[in-house]
């Protein structure tokens, strides 16, 4: 299929690129005021006791506005709020809002000031009049509305000469709103031109560092789009805008990056560019779709949650992780089909550049790789160890809501509302509330003083109004609504009277019952994405250890960088240079991370053991498919690390504490990942496990077999005269020697026949993939190589493990094989070469064997062999195996 795709993307470069870019810049179009429909709900737990108590209020009295904004005036030095001049600006101000903007105002609950049709309330300013206050009620059903029409009036309350301060609920979410875009513009700003630097220096050229962020720009656009779309259906929190932006262009530019960098060493093998795309969308292409279904999936575990907020941002991170993918599949190798090996124009050599498969493999990757295979126990132990320690200070992990403690500590509205806070404690925006049904006079006063000896409360309960339907709420102020918990588990345990039903809510009790949802579908998640993942890992490399080890390690790290952030930023440490607030982690933003991190860190695995399968599907031994694995793919893990790290430190420096978790959560992992755990971790604990890394029962196996979504094997598709001549690497064997009365040919014949004998008749083979074999590198570059025709033999793919099982003879008597000469003439060939391309039809062929001239140099012994290229046939500086050797022969029948 992904064969299929390539030619067909080839074919039809100029309209694949036509098509996706048009519909992605329409998609981003009608994204474009995406802002405009975002939502700050979807915190709380829909199915929760204070929800309930919610609606019973809202729907009872309406729905309460009294903390939708609050101004509070200062006085000037020397003067009160009584004063009359004072009091008149005040007063004129709050009358223009109400005739300036009678859409989005519903009316003033209630002002110090003297206003018609407004009570005026002597508690609404401080005992020494130095402070007023006004409690302004917005229109609106839900967040959205409400939220844009504060954004309408905001700029209508501030007075020349009077210093005026917003706080209240709207406030603080217009803040952080403001805050999130402020971050995305940064990213925009920064990251995008420091990611295009790093790109330059890793592809070490103008052209091939631009694909990638053609990529990730395409992917916002449409991304933006997607999620505007899905506002026609779900509220949509404004944090959902951030995500997809980190995640669109830090997958998209990864995607690009693992794309481009395949087709280059096809090209470096010495394949056409419309070969090159092929192979790049058959290898990179299919892991990098494989890759983005196992980010889905990790993502859709936050689908179980009953949070809005989780699910939009499920939604809107799913698309954009498979818009990411799909778009690499697409543009991009319709714009290598155009570029071809132009793509290292405008470069530098001694960055990147087109290397081959050797050049890659001998590379510092390589070498490092044989170093850690060689020390696996020095590499693993102190790493686990250090790992575990850092997962030590996740056992003081706290959790709590969005409050204005998330804004920095000089931001206006955070200002304002510990102000406000401070000298109203009675007027609590935010309070903790009883909602009774049912209930008498005398039970509501029995009520009323149970209540208040809960702990932690700033007053007494208080009702807030006449009794209708048989609903009466009842408010108190909190100390510290971040420590809620004791206090609502009171209110909650005690005694109520018979058929009085009393509902504990108010913000505190919302963000507690979320606290408690999340906790109690947490298990759901994780059972569930790591059966998910596992299986998928399964069905692509067909075993059950490797996808086993995979969630081992993303565990160890996830856990060393959730220990990182509770280290940070609820212990504190950093917190004046980073300016921000210790506190409880926002526990859905905390589950998003979560989530995030595993998908990344899957991603990885999948990229770094699909390079393994494939190089142990060739006939790798295992201790080989780790090193050509890891030679040819941590260059790219790791820069596609520092390019999310390039992009996830550009909302380091938001003011919001939320995006800074996020950030420096994805940095830590980042580094964890694609150094300790990729490049180190990995191929140890492999090298450990030897050839059971490859193990999965039987039955596994054939079903992974039929479903068909193993590696693909590809076959060399160099043409004949890319095959260098060859030079037999065994030990040296004395030609046969003449039988008397049989010509020498007979004799070389029949010796050519009993060596093919011994080589066909070995036996049952051990089941495949599960025995060291001998290493199978790529193609020998060749860039000299005659212009292929244009009709070119399709390669299909084939399953990895689909291989004919040998007919089982009885063991022949082995003599030493004679010594072929391979004449550099075409067409001629050795014997052993001869016999192993003849069909086992029970006859051998006769193979003429060319005595080797007398004056010709010695064959190299055994301990001559290169020990870098066991199993390989040398030919001056090159290395050809069998399977290389067999599909050029059929290319030449």
């Amino acid at each position: 299929m992904f064969a299929r795709w390539g030619d067909l993307v080839y074919r039809a470069r100029f309209t694949v690129i036509a098509v996706m870019v048009a519909g992605l810049l329409a998609l981003g179009a009608y994204g474009s005021g995406l802002g405009a429909h975002l939502s700050q709900s979807g915190w709380d737990d829909p199915g929760s006791e204070s929800v309930a108590a919610a609606k019973l209020a809202d729907g009872t009295f309406g729905r309460d506005t009294n903390g939708d904004v609050v101004a509070m005036y200062t006085a000037p030095d020397g003067k009160t709020v009584d004063d009359p001049a004072f009091a008149a600006q005040v007063s004129d101000s709050l009358q223009r809002l109400l005739q300036d903007h009678p859409d989005e105002v519903a009316k003033i609950n209630g002002s110090y000031f003297q206003l018609p049709n407004t009570p005026r309330l002597p508690a609404m300013a401080t005992a020494d009049r130095s402070h007023a206050i006004a409690s302004i009620a917005l229109k609106g059903d839900n967040d959205t509305a409400i939220t844009n029409n504060f954004r309408a009036i905001k700029d209508s309350l501030p007075i020349d000469g009077v210093e005026v301060q917003l706080a209240g609920m709207q406030p603080v979410a217009s803040a952080i709103n403001d805050t999130m875009a402020n971050d995305i513009h940064r990213m925009e700003i920064l990251a995008i031109p420091a990611v295009a630097v790093l790109l330059f220096f890793v592809f070490g050229g103008v052209i091939a560092a631009a694909l990638p962020l053609i990529i990730g720009g395409l992917t916002i656009l449409g991304a933006n789009g997607i999620v505007r779309v899905i506002t026609h259906f779900t509220e949509v929190n404004a944090f959902v805008a951030s995500v997809v932006s980190l995640i669109g262009l830090g997958l998209a530019i990864d995607y690009g990056l693992f794309i481009v960098s395949r087709f280059r060493e096809e090209l470096g093998d010495g394949y056409d560019t419309r070969t090159a795309v092929r192979r790049s969308v058959m290898t990179a292409g299919r892991t990098v779709l494989f890759s983005a279904t196992m980010i889905a999936v990790s993502l859709g575990g936050l689908i179980l949650f009953p949070q809005g907020f989780l699910k939009s941002v499920a939604y809107g991170a799913i698309a954009t992780v498979l818009l990411a993918a799909f778009t690499s599949v697409t543009v991009l190798p319709a714009l290598l089909s155009i570029i071809g090996r132009r793509i290292d124009k405008f470069g530098l050599k001694r960055f990147g550049q087109i290397k081959s498969t050797e050049e890659i493999e001998n590379s510092m990757w390589g070498r490092l790789t044989r170093w850690v295979m060689r020390n696996p126990l020095k590499v693993t132990i102190p790493i686990v160890v250090g790992l575990l320690l850092l997962i030590v200070p996740m056992t003081g992990i706290k959790f709590g809501g969005i409050n204005e403690d998330y804004l920095p500590t000089d931001n206006t509205a955070r200002v304002a509302q510990e102000q406000f806070d401070e000298l109203f404690p009675g007027n609590r925006t935010e309070p903790v509330k009883l909602v009774i049904q049912g209930a008498e006079g005398s039970e509501v006063g029995q009520i009323l003083k149970t209540a208040s000896g809960a702990p932690g409360l700033v007053e007494k309960f208080t009702i807030t109004g006449p009794a209708k339907d048989g609903v009466q709420v009842l408010k108190a102020g909190l100390v510290d609504r971040n420590n809620s918990a004791e206090t609502i588990d009171y209110l909650r345990a005690m005694p109520v009277p018979d058929d009085v039903q009393v509902l504990v809510g108010g913000t505190p009790a919302i963000e507690q019952d979320s606290i408690s949802a999340l906790l109690d579908n947490l298990p759901l998640m994780v059972v569930s994405v790591l059966i998910l993942t596992t299986l998928l890992m399964f069905l692509a490399f067909g075993s059950i250890v490797l996808p086993i080890k995979a969630v081992l390690m993303s565990a160890l790290g996830l856990g060393a960088t959730l220990g990182i952030l509770t280290w940070i930023f609820v212990d504190g440490h950093g917190s004046g240079l980073l300016n921000f607030t210790p506190g409880p982690i926002t526990s859905p933003v905390l589950v998003l991370i979560v989530a995030i991190i595993y998908g990344l860190s899957i991603d990885y695995e999948v990229f770094l053991i699909s390079r393994m399968v494939e190089a142990r599907s060739q006939g790798a031994s295992t201790t080989e498919a780790i090193r050509i694995g890891t030679a040819h793919t941590g260059r790219i893990i790791t820069a596609a690390a520092l390019i999310l790290i390039v992009v996830t430190g550009a909302f380091g420096f938001s003011e919001l504490v939320m995006m800074k978790y996020i950030a420096y959560g994805m940095i830590a992992a980042l580094i964890i990942d694609a150094t300790l755990i990729r490049m180190f971790l990995v191929p140890a604990v492999m090298k450990l496990l030897g050839d059971d890394c490859w193990w999965a029962p039987a039955w596994m196996k054939r079903i992974q077999q039929k479903i068909g979504l193993g590696e693909p094997i590809l076959d060399s598709e160099l043409s004949g005269d890319d095959v260098p001549d060859l030079t037999a690497t065994d030990a040296p064997v004395q030609p046969p020697a003449e039988t008397p009365g049989v010509p020498a040919q007979a004799t070389a014949s029949r010796a050519g026949a009993a060596g093919a004998t011994a080589v066909l008749d070995r036996g049952p083979e051990p089941e495949p993939l599960t025995m060291p074999l001998p290493r199978i590198m790529a193609a020998p570059r060749a860039r000299s190589a005659a212009p292929r025709p244009a009709a070119e033999r399709p390669v299909t793919e084939r399953p990895s493990a689909a291989r004919p099982e040998p007919v089982s003879t009885p063991e022949p008597d082995v003599r030493p094989r004679p010594a072929a000469s391979a004449s550099s003439a075409d067409g001629e060939e050795v014997a052993w070469l001869a016999a192993l391309k003849a069909p086992n039809t029970g006859m051998m062929p006769a193979v003429q064997v060319t005595p080797e001239p007398a004056d010709s140099p010695a064959e190299p012994g055994p301990d001559e062999a290169e020990a870098e290229n066991p199993g390989r046939h040398r030919s001056g500086d090159k290395a050809v195996s069998v399977s290389e050797l067999l599909a050029r022969h059929r290319d030449d029948d």
